[in-house]
């Protein structure tokens, strides 16, 4: 099986001069040009000192470069770090301490602050989306490597930062095996080829935007419409000339309040995907009702890529992920007792398969921890297969926020908000929300005969944490439900403050 750089390159031969990049209102970016820019970076990748097994953390703004930057650290056999673009300074201090890389990207605008983070063993380089930064320059005095490292499909090629409810953020190191059997299968499930033209408007720091959009892009052979951040009435303009969308659930909320969207403004695409968080069933009736066209489901994460699909040719089933990819097995077992339940019964999904991460960077005891002797690897989501085949997550065991398509770990959030001075105690959780699929939402106890403000509590959480983890509401209490064992009753937070954000 060829690794992702090996069908970066195969791509290159049969296509060097289509577009692997366009971009509205600036010129293109053909697979050839594309794959001068990643031997360039291999140049200075090798010039830095980037060996084999090293990783390349980056945190910079989406462009093409990003990519070709991604491509260049698999070519010397470097790890792909990516990082969420509105991680602090504290929360990148702990991902640079944890994956010791040899090097790390960021933007332009933020080089003077990083930079004091240079040591002998880590470089600090920069990147721009105006293809600018000290590492473009870097490429202009190396000499571009041509020649490729050999990696087996069981090396190392990307580490992805995903956290836990104790707050402290795991690696989930991802081979090459991984990527490209996973790419391998959603090309075969989703009927993708080079004729394809990709609408991505999706970020490049996780598994959607990266692992499946870019990489199915790149080794079939295919256009990507690369936009910086999606827009619907942009979107709507681009699907005169492209056939795929690949989104989160808010694309689709957003394209539905457009009143251009209709079969005729649609007419040319085949395929949109939905991803990485819940999509409303009203939106999957609504998107069909005023399009024609069906939203294909699926489900993944970041340990295991993508796990199952609604069906290219078959029955979308809107609350449904569908069913196993090719050469993936899933289960759905028993919490206390791991063991198999009944067709249509609750509880946690197990997945096996060439997907499944190898374990967490540096952390033997978590990753023995999350699977099974026989291999299945334990998800912490609640689902149920029914008697159609098809999977259904009904829920998250660990109390997980999706709020617009990132995952939300409501117990570091909580540590920040017991920190303050006048607060006893805080739960944090996800409530119903129109346009991120649920909203982060704090509920707070003050101290014995202290008042809290909730601005003050959010400005205060502003410069700590990423935006996307801040709650959108803080809402007070005298105290937070309790069953009898003590500990917090989440569900019933939920249901209380149900419909906190339609009104």
């Amino acid at each position: 099986m060829p690794t992702i750089h090996d069908s970066f390159l195969a791509s290159t031969q049969a296509h060097p001069d289509k577009a692997l990049f366009e971009r509205p209102g600036r010129p293109d970016i053909t697979y050839a040009e594309a794959r001068d820019v990643v031997e360039r970076f291999a140049g200075a990748l090798t010039y830095i000192g980037v060996r084999p097994g090293d990783r390349v953390a980056v945190q910079v703004d989406k462009s093409p470069e990003a990519i070709c930057l991604y491509l260049a650290t698999l070519q010397v056999g470097g790890v792909f770090l990516p990082l969420n673009t509105a991680y602090t300074g504290s929360e990148i201090d702990y991902f640079l301490e944890d994956a010791s890389p040899r090097l790390f990207v960021c933007s332009p605008e933020t080089l003077v602050d990083h930079r004091a983070r240079a040591h002998d063993a880590m470089a600090v380089e920069s990147l721009g989306a105006d293809r600018d930064g000290s590492l473009i320059a870097r490429t202009e005095s190396v000499t571009p490597r041509t020649d490729a490292v050999d990696r087996d499909l069981a090396d190392h090629a990307a580490i992805l930062y995903t956290s836990g409810t104790t707050g402290r953020s795991k690696g989930a190191v991802l081979t090459h095996g991984n990527l490209a059997s996973n790419c391998a299968a959603l090309l075969e499930c989703w009927r993708f080829t080079a004729d394809d033209r990709l609408i991505h408007a999706l970020p490049i720091f996780h598994t959607h935007g990266l692992f499946v959009a870019a990489n199915m892009a790149i080794a079939a052979g295919a256009t990507m419409i690369f936009l910086s951040k999606f827009d619907p009435e942009q979107a709507i303009d681009l699907m005169q000339d492209a056939t795929v969308l690949m989104g989160v659930p808010t694309f689709y909320t957003r394209l539905l309040k457009s009143e251009r969207l209709s079969p005729e403004t649609t007419a040319g695409m085949r395929l949109f995907v939905s991803g990485s968080a819940p999509l409303l069933a009203e939106d999957h009736r609504a998107f069909t009702e005023r399009t024609g066209q069906t939203i294909l489901e699926r489900y993944g994460m970041t340990e295991t890529c993508m796990i199952t699909s609604n069906p290219y040719d078959g029955e979308r089933i809107a609350g449904a992920v569908g069913m196993p990819l090719r050469d993936v097995e899933i289960r759905v077992t028993d919490r206390e007792t791991g063991a198999p339940v009944d067709t249509g019964g609750i509880g946690i999904v197990e997945v096996r398969g060439p997907n499944v991460f190898e374990g967490y960077w540096q952390m033997p005891e978590k990753t023995a921890e999350e699977f099974r002797d026989d291999g299945f690897f334990i998800t912490g989501d609640m689902g149920r297969i029914d008697a159609d085949g098809y999977l259904r997550i009904v829920g998250r065991d660990k109390d997980l926020v999706i709020s617009g398509g990132y995952n939300v770990y409501p117990k570091e959030i909580e540590d920040a908000i017991d920190a303050l001075p006048d607060v006893l105690e805080s739960a944090v959780i996800g409530l119903p929300h129109a346009d991120l699929g649920e909203g982060v939402t704090a509920v707070v106890v003050p101290k014995a005969g202290e008042h809290v403000d909730p601005d003050e509590i959010i400005a205060a959480l502003a410069g700590s944490m990423a935006r996307f983890k801040q709650p959108k509401r803080v809402l007070t209490v005298e105290e937070l439900p309790r069953n009898v064992m003590g500990k917090v009753q989440k569900a019933e937070l939920r249901k209380t403050y149900a419909d906190l954000y339609s009104t």
